[in-house]
């Protein structure tokens, strides 16, 4: 198909942009870019799809994210959640326990959909359950595959819940790793652990030893809080990243989400094993666990991506957020902007390459045809040299209208192609009835 007629946003290395421009989808990639009027003269036979008045741009990526949390929504819990761990005990540790296989169905259902709805074309999960942990990675895959959406998962090993469970866990993320490997580009997986603080030496050591000539990427929360750090320190003597350095944790496969309170020695561990750092604003402000060393490690060198951390679907939402929290923390005006367009244009589609055959996250020849299409009417000039400020202060996902994902419509006119909306809704909620009073 042929996508024509709007203002082509490409994010590709020459950040190639077209006020008149047309994307050729050859299967699942895209084979040519340019002006409407060239790109007509050379496909004739193509079906073609009107994207006069819309913006056209890449799908975005959310580099990390917890689908488990979907049922949190308007919530309350019985228990304190005073401070960041008892946030974690008495709500996300109580909700995560209530899961059956059929809430993680309806759970990947509703946020992919969501995801979709706002643009978000590829997502990263972290998941947990722990009453439900055999087969909820594969049945996460499931739900991906009737929305259509790209996606990476992996399950949260802890010794939290007894070694039995923990087993359970490991046994879950290297099952669907070998699994992602037999499949296409359309999932990924990587081998979850929740955090130091969380772990033994021993359940470490094993994880390492399942993982041995298998895969070398992890997904884990480092120092998101205090705790993490206060804990580590008391049981085993280090800080969280020179602990899950002896490992052998980090990698450039490997995801180390938040980073709050890590120090400059941890930051250059990260960097020497070239892992990824994943800032979530949002979630960092709402848990009031502090602001990540963000700039400080983009200064160093550290790749460093953008998630939602489950608190919006909506990246773009996401980048607002990053722009502020980034100059309200620094206490400078100039920080924020550039480096959250960096991170989220620039940085994810590069951290996806670590795990894909072909790009995401850029339109252009040869990578994989994930793209969105967004109702945006400017009321300023939109060219190459100031889109990002459109991104950030003009669009929305509430104006995304059409998702195209790997070749194919996901969303199409703002309703879904391949499940019923609606009906998932309404299940989520009658589910969501029955487990709030658990809590």
């Amino acid at each position: 198909m042929i996508i024509k007629g709007g203002v082509v946003i490409t994010n590709d290395q020459a950040n190639n942009f077209y006020e008149d421009g047309a994307v050729v989808i050859k299967d699942n990639v895209i084979v040519d870019i340019g002006e409407t009027s060239e790109i007509l003269s050379i496909y004739e036979d193509d079906e073609i799809i009107d994207a006069s008045g819309k913006v056209v741009m890449p799908g975005l990526i959310c580099a990390h994210s917890h689908i488990y949390s979907t049922y949190a929504r308007g919530m309350a819990v019985s228990k304190p959640t005073d401070n960041f761990m008892h946030v974690l005990e008495n709500q996300w540790w109580a909700l995560d326990k209530t899961l059956t296989l059929e809430d993680v169905k309806l759970n990947g259902l509703v946020t992919y959909m969501e995801s979709v709805a706002n643009g978000v074309t590829t997502l990263i999960d972290h998941h947990a359950g722990p009453n439900s942990i055999e087969g909820s990675l594969f049945t996460l895959a499931d739900a991906a595959e009737e929305v259509g959406i790209r996606t990476s998962l992996c399950y949260e090993v802890s010794d939290r819940d007894g070694l039995e469970k923990r087993d359970l866990g490991i046994a879950e993320n290297i099952n669907w790793i070998k699994e992602s490997q037999k499949r296409d580009d359309m999932f990924s997986g990587l081998f979850g652990i929740h955090a130091s603080f969380t772990v033994s030496d021993e359940t470490l050591e094993k994880s390492r030893e399942t993982m041995d000539g298998l895969y070398d990427g992890y997904h884990i929360h480092v120092a998101e809080g205090l705790d993490d750090q206060w804990i580590t320190l008391k049981n085993n003597g280090k800080r969280c990243v020179e602990r899950l350095e002896g490992f052998d944790i980090f990698s450039p496969r490997t995801l180390s989400v938040h980073n709050v309170h890590i120090n400059s020695r941890e930051m250059d561990i990260l960097k020497h094993h070239d892992a990824v750092a994943i800032f979530n604003p949002e979630s960092n402000m709402n848990n009031a666990v502090g602001c990540p060393p963000v700039l400080e490690m983009i200064n160093r060198g550290i790749t460093v991506g953008l998630g939602s951390d489950a608190f919006t679907n909506d990246m773009f939402e996401s980048m607002k957020v990053s722009n502020i929290l980034l100059a309200h923390n620094s206490c400078d005006p100039t920080k924020g902007f550039s480096e959250t367009l960096h991170m989220q244009f620039k940085n994810n589609p590069l951290i996806m390459e670590r795990y894909l055959e072909k790009p995401v996250g850029r339109l252009e020849k040869d990578a994989y045809a994930d793209i969105i299409m967004l109702d945006y009417d400017p009321v300023t000039p939109l060219n190459a040299n100031n889109w990002g400020g459109h991104v950030l202060f003009g669009l929305t996902g509430r104006l995304v209208s059409d998702s195209i994902i790997n070749g194919k419509f996901v969303m199409r006119n703002r309703e879904m192609t391949n499940v019923d909306r609606p009906m998932i809704h309404a299940k989520s909620r009658e589910r969501a009835r029955e487990i709030w009073p658990k809590l």
